[in-house]
């Protein structure tokens, strides 16, 4: 707690100021985490200080807070052009990336607990650094990111945002960006050495070199590409929902069409929509339950029974294929081919046509 209140005051995060009426003071608190390794054991504990964002109110104290992240798709393609083109990647983990993020509007919170200036207890801190908690903090980070890796010659892809691209002559570099995780890859590795510099001097970042566990991903190097997988998150995903000792299935979801009774809505709806969401993150390396995801995705406002019942199928579905990896091989091309289809009225609900595309990179 010593060492993040120093880390905070180091940052200049906030200054102490009189306290006023009409001023909207948001609360805080400390929040403690043990980061684990993708094998489960202890990496490190964390300290952070945590703003009670729910307090804020719109238009006061914060306004935007959409921030864009990586998509799925485009974190896969780039491993596969990694695979293709035998370049080398580089993790960097930005410390308290959050605390980089400079806040535009007037945010006050009261003073941490257990840190109160014994010579102004009554003043509160003015925030000019973005908060973990903070409703704007994410978009503050990213913008301060962008902004940063703009001017040192990236530019953002026009398709995913989160995706930065940087290319002189025949050199080129992809820089990967989600929260605080940053993938670096290229075809010249003086140029990556570089773009790790610049950004040292700028943020407080290791160079963790070749990535091994990147959102929830397993990556392990083979003669033959990448192995790309999600054990521990399966499990995870199985424990939480109970279901860790469940009988396995051999799909993921049927492929009846049976009528659709009126049915009761599923009394833990919160639990529902919880564990459909992690499920999405999943589909990284298990792109076999991606439509039957897409298909529970659609009922998380007012989950029933039967909905529950095809996401207990998904889970058995998984505990019986949890050691299914995804291996990306070396392409010699890099055309692209597609393919589409779809059914005649298959709703049986409102007998809508259900559609569906795969593209292949390579």
């Amino acid at each position: 707690m010593h060492e993040e209140i120093q880390a905070l005051r180091a940052n200049r995060t906030w200054t102490l100021v009189p306290f006023h009426p009409f001023m909207n003071v948001v609360g805080s608190r400390w929040v403690y985490k043990i980061k684990r390794r993708f094998d489960g054991s202890i990496e490190r504990y964390k300290t952070r200080l945590v703003a009670r964002g729910f307090t804020q109110q719109e238009g006061i104290d914060y306004s935007e807070t959409f921030s864009p992240v990586i998509q799925q798709a485009t974190v896969i393609l780039v491993f596969s052009i990694v695979v293709s083109c035998g370049w080398k990647f580089h993790q960097l983990d930005i410390h308290n990336a959050f605390l980089n993020g400079v806040l535009d509007e007037e945010v006050y919170m009261k003073q941490p607990p257990g840190f109160v200036d014994s010579a102004l207890p009554s003043h509160v801190c003015r925030l000019h650094k973005s908060l973990y908690g903070l409703k704007q903090a994410p978009r503050a980070w990213y913008t301060r990111l962008n902004d940063f890796l703009l001017s040192i010659g990236f530019r953002a892809s026009n398709v995913d945002t989160s995706l930065f691209i940087f290319s002189v002559g025949t050199d080129i570099c992809y820089l990967l960006v989600y929260v605080d995780d940053v993938l670096l890859t290229g075809s010249n590795s003086l140029l990556l050495q570089r773009f790790i510099q610049l950004l040292s001097s700028e943020f407080k970042l290791p160079d963790l070199g070749f990535v091994y566990y990147f959102l929830g991903i397993e990556v392990q190097s083979t003669s033959m590409g990448l192995m790309l997988r999600q054990h521990k998150y399966t499990f995870d995903i199985l424990t939480r929902a109970g279901m860790l000792s469940c009988k396995p299935v051999d799909t993921p979801i049927s492929t009846s069409k049976a009528t659709i009774l009126p049915d009761p809505l599923f009394s833990d709806a919160t639990c529902f929509c919880q564990i459909v969401c992690a499920l999405q993150y999943l589909t990284f390396t298990r792109l076999n339950i991606f439509f039957a995801v897409n298909r529970v995705c659609q009922f998380m406002h007012a989950p029933t029974d039967s909905h529950w019942a095809v996401v207990k199928r998904i889970l058995r579905y998984l505990r019986g294929t949890a050691s299914h990896d995804l291996h990306l091989t070396c392409s010699s091309s890099f055309a692209l081919h597609g393919f589409t289809d779809a059914d005649w009225a298959g709703n049986v609900k409102d007998r809508k046509s259900t559609g569906g595309y795969l593209v292949f990179f390579g």
